[in-house]
């Protein structure tokens, strides 16, 4: 089940190893959802994936595409917004993907990816 989600780029975490290859990056978007309170949302990447925030600046305006994952660990349950796909919103332009790779080789909405490998990681 995929969702997505428009907002400010508030904060681009750096990336962090865990084990010998696997690769987490975090970031933090404003929604625009009008509430009267702040919203701020935290978004996970992994693996190839990291990369998909690096072009964009705090500021600016993107629309998020993520999935939810939720894993138990040891009794405990986690919750993760994973961001598969992240574009920069302009007004009066077409969005367009941020990506590592360039930009022909992007996966569409229909290249979500499947569950992640299960592992004894609680994320």
């Amino acid at each position: 089940m995929s969702f997505e989600i428009t907002g400010t780029l508030v904060k681009k975490f750096e990336v962090e190893t865990k084990g010998d290859t696997f690769r987490v990056r975090d970031f933090v978007i404003k929604a625009n959802d009008g509430g009267q309170y702040d919203n701020f949302v935290k978004f996970q990447t992994t693996q190839d994936r990291t990369a998909i925030v690096d072009d964009l600046n705090e500021g600016d305006e993107i629309k998020v595409h993520f999935d939810l994952r939720g894993r138990e660990w040891q009794g405990k349950y986690f919750t993760n917004l994973n961001a598969w796909r992240v574009e920069s919103v302009s007004a009066g332009s077409d969005a367009k993907p941020a990506t590592a790779q360039s930009f022909n080789d992007f996966p569409t909405a229909g290249d979500e990816p499947a569950a992640e490998v299960s592992d004894d990681l609680p994320f």
